[in-house]
């Protein structure tokens, strides 16, 4: 259900915070074994905030998060809730303060339901690397939801919550948000504070929305994004009211159409049906623009490069000392700090510290990771060219829809190859949104995406609502 519907039976007292919190509780636990979309699912505490939240929509004073039970992943830090970015290494973390982000929600009322599940420590597309078990796809639960942030997509698209927050590093709100049948917004680097993110790859990293519309991710994002004194990578440029374009006239955009998304390995129901929105763009007024990002081809080896090294770095505090699982063997200290990674990690993310560490080696330096940060200017200046002609970009966001689980895990250059439309937004540090734009043979949801300029959400949620308005999407029936 729509967040604005939600409100307004809110505040008209037609169902009260506790009565809604409630039916998604049960939900979950009627609906949630099937998908596993959920690591901790927070009964008594939602209730209690429920309850708090009832209080102030009793006494006039509700604002658009007042009430609304939200889940969010578990990479960010929710204080005296377990943390444990689907790893052994942080199965028992409990962490002693709020991320930014959880802060902000608790300030406005909304009700946190759960965190949600993911691939280890985000490193992934299937959510499948999961210690806890992987996540499965509402729409066919044969089928994997995409990742990172499976779970998160996943909980939406199940009406398990109303809206969800994720992280996307390249692709991971994008990419499960178009196989579950959902929309997920990933903002410009910077909009939204990182504090109390677990990092994966800091210079990709952006905290992001998935929900039921363009819109709802637009009321998500007016609660979120900001400067923050704590994360020295955020903003000032980010202005909120990020619905204020909804509903206006989009006749006089410049839409990009890049032609290398649509070359080769791109399925041909996903190539018709982004093709058919071009369509639907331009019957509405839209100038559709042919343009050029020949970097696509250099995108995913730059982007596993860049990512791995830092994640290398990021993932190295835990030791097993300082931080995560310490292990009961090891007769020294180096042995101790092995012996904890080996067992506290799972193999996709050893896979990438051990990558990431050859990037970083003395002799392959230049020739792999400054070769990538080199392609990651080249992206940039690319992308700012298309944008003094074009208003918004329009691609494919995956090249297939939903696979099978098991299809593609074991293959990791299928995997990586897998998010070659969604990472040159994160390398370029540019907002997207992803929603469905039709089905498949199979019934499974495809999703387009759409790329916008710098901070400005506020046109692509526009021009995905207008699509969405005259779309009729699928529900998930599990």
């Amino acid at each position: 259900m729509a967040l604005q519907k939600l409100r307004d039976m809110l505040d008209k007292k037609e169902i009260s915070a506790v009565e809604l919190t409630e039916t998604y509780l049960d939900r979950i636990k009627e609906k949630d074994t099937k998908i596993n979309s959920y690591i901790t699912v927070c009964n008594e505490s939602a209730i209690s905030e429920a309850k708090n939240a009832q209080k102030v929509i009793d006494s006039g004073r509700s604002t658009a998060f007042t009430g609304i039970p939200v889940s969010v992943k578990d990479n960010i830090c929710t204080k005296g809730i377990k943390t444990t970015c689907a790893s052994k290494m942080l199965e028992d973390f409990v962490p002693p303060y709020d991320a930014t982000v959880a802060k902000k929600l608790k300030n406005n009322n909304a009700v946190i339901l759960g965190k949600t599940n993911m691939d280890e420590f985000a490193m992934g597309g299937s959510s499948q690397t999961s210690y806890f078990g992987g996540v499965k796809n509402p729409f066919d639960t044969s089928r994997v939801p995409g990742g990172s942030s499976g779970g998160a997509a996943a909980s939406v698209s199940a009406d398990l919550c109303a809206a969800a927050l994720g992280s996307d590093t390249g692709g991971s709100v994008r990419q499960p948000a178009s196989f579950c049948g959902v929309t997920g917004l990933k903002p410009t680097y910077g909009t939204v504070s990182r504090w109390g993110l677990i990092a994966f790859a800091s210079s990709l990293d952006q905290i992001g929305v998935v929900a039921k519309s363009a819109e709802d991710t637009g009321y998500i994002l007016n609660g979120i994004y900001g400067y923050d004194e704590n994360d020295a990578t955020t903003s000032k440029k980010s202005t909120g009211d990020y619905n204020c374009l909804v509903g206006s006239n989009i006749s006089n955009l410049k839409i990009g159409i890049p032609k290398e998304f649509f070359g080769d390995g791109l399925d041909d129901e996903v190539k018709k049906a982004v093709l058919n929105a071009a369509e639907y763009y331009k019957k509405l007024g839209c100038e559709i623009v042919e343009v050029s990002l020949p970097c696509l081809e250099y995108a995913v080896s730059a982007y596993y490069l860049i990512s791995s090294a830092e994640a290398a770095s990021n993932l190295s505090r835990f030791d097993g000392i300082k931080y995560g699982l310490r292990s009961g063997l090891g007769e020294n200290f180096n042995d101790l700090i092995a012996n904890s990674r080996r067992e506290g990690f799972g193999n996709e993310v050893k896979r990438r510290i051990m990558l990431g560490n050859y990037a970083l080696c003395s002799g392959y330096y230049d020739a792999y990771y400054k070769n990538a940060t080199r392609i990651r200017t080249e992206l940039k200046a690319e992308y700012a060219k298309i944008f003094e002609e074009c208003d918004v970009i329009l691609t494919p966001t995956a090249p297939t829809t939903a696979y099978k689980i098991g299809q593609q895990e074991n293959d990791p250059v299928k995997m990586y190859l897998a998010d070659i439309y969604t990472v040159t937004v994160n390398i370029a540090g540019l907002p997207a949104i992803s929603t469905t734009c039709s089905y498949d043979t199979n019934g499974m949801p495809i999703g387009m995406s759409l790329i916008g300029k710098s901070f400005d959400e506020k046109t692509l949620i526009a021009v995905c609502d207008r699509f969405e308005k005259d779309f009729e999407r699928k529900e998930a029936v599990l």
